[in-house]
């Protein structure tokens, strides 16, 4: 039977890539880490959605509890981030989940979760590092990643924001490859990384955090693109695209007033889509919103 939701898949395809890259790479993961990410997330995000359902239905509004997107939060954090101690990835999940609630606009959060846990606990917590090379350089895990990637940007209509990204990333990488004579397996090196296409097909196209136009989505991953680039080869940050993405986030807020566009919203069903709401505000009123 096919799962009736795109984000079960997403949930399916990131445990898998979990499960590979313990079992292929080596990583030093400790499942009981994986577990806590898990639990925190999910208590989070229940917690939370209580409290908020209170207010919201004070106000004539519905929550319902969705606990997938806190599953996929989970499993982001468990691939990317690492830690000596249980504490630190409790905090960077509960931060996760929390930012959904905190930073929003128009019922809209801006930050990635994942990536804003990330973040908060490389600056919180001193154990805390993320290794941008753990997928090594292996051609197989890219066409892994497209593949999967493909079919569920296929689904939610977000190609776009991945295609800017890697395009511009791809041309500044080629041109300073050429501009110092570089031959291309330089540049070939430094583009085939797994944890690269993970966070163009994975983290950079979360349709909930993104501008909603088509527009506002390319420029917003363009200038991504530059900021990692600048950032990588000229402040040598190895973690570059996460740091861009955390900084960049608040943008597509000021692209959204730009470009007005219908606002996306998960909606289970039997095609497992989402569905774009042309007026949010008056939506709201009779439509259960997850966050």
């Amino acid at each position: 039977m096919l799962l009736k939701d795109i984000r079960d898949y997403q949930i399916l395809f990131l445990g898998l890539f979990l499960v590979l890259g313990i079992g292929t790479r080596d990583w030093t993961l400790r499942p009981e880490l994986i577990g806590v990410a898990i639990a925190t997330c999910l208590v989070t995000q229940w917690i939370l959605s209580l409290v908020i359902g209170h207010w919201s239905l004070a106000n004539n509004k519905g929550q319902s509890l969705n606990l997938r997107s806190a599953l996929i939060t989970s499993l982001g954090l468990s691939l990317l981030l690492r830690a000596d101690h249980w504490t630190t990835m409790a905090i960077a999940a509960a931060i996760a989940i929390a930012s959904k609630f905190i930073f929003q606009v128009g019922d809209k959060h801006f930050f990635n979760p994942a990536n804003f846990g990330i973040i908060s606990a490389l600056i919180l917590t001193p154990d805390a590092w993320v290794s941008p090379g753990q997928w090594g350089e292996e051609w197989w895990y890219g066409l892994l990643f497209l593949g999967t990637g493909g079919m569920i940007l296929q689904r939610i209509g977000r190609w776009d924001t991945t295609a800017a990204f890697l395009g511009s990333y791809s041309l500044l990488e080629a041109i300073r490859n050429f501009w110092l004579g570089w031959t291309w397996d330089v540049y070939w090196h430094r583009l085939m990384s797994g944890s690269l296409l993970l966070f163009a097909l994975f983290m950079i196209t979360d349709p909930r955090s993104i501008p909603n136009s088509r527009i506002g989505r390319v420029v917003w991953a363009v200038c991504i693109a530059g900021l990692t680039f600048i950032l990588r080869n000229y402040f040598f940050v190895s973690t570059a695209v996460f740091w861009a993405l955390f900084a960049l986030a608040p943008l597509s807020i000021l692209l959204d007033i730009l470009w007005l566009a219908p606002r996306f919203v998960w909606q289970e069903g039997d095609e497992g889509t989402g569905v774009e709401l042309l007026t949010p505000n008056s939506a709201l009123s009779t439509k259960k919103v997850e966050v």
